[in-house]
């Protein structure tokens, strides 16, 4: 099963959903997205971190909601 990240779930006013086969994969992908959608947001230790903390496995009940399918 791969992982899933909301922006929602990192405190950003966004409702982008991330999905790859693994946190690295959902990580490049976060940084990615941010530098298109959130100027300004460096990818910082402590970034990074904070993204890593919100990532879920895909389909867990408490993944955006349970709306994540």
């Amino acid at each position: 099963m791969g992982k899933v990240l909301a922006c929602k779930d990192v405190g950003v006013n966004c409702d982008t959903v991330i999905r790859g086969k693994d946190e690295a994969d959902v990580l490049r992908q976060a940084a990615e997205h941010a530098k298109g959608c959130h100027s300004g947001v460096q990818m910082t230790p402590a970034v990074q971190a904070k993204i890593l903390a919100a990532i879920k496995e895909e389909g867990s009940s408490s993944c955006c909601g349970g709306s994540c399918h």
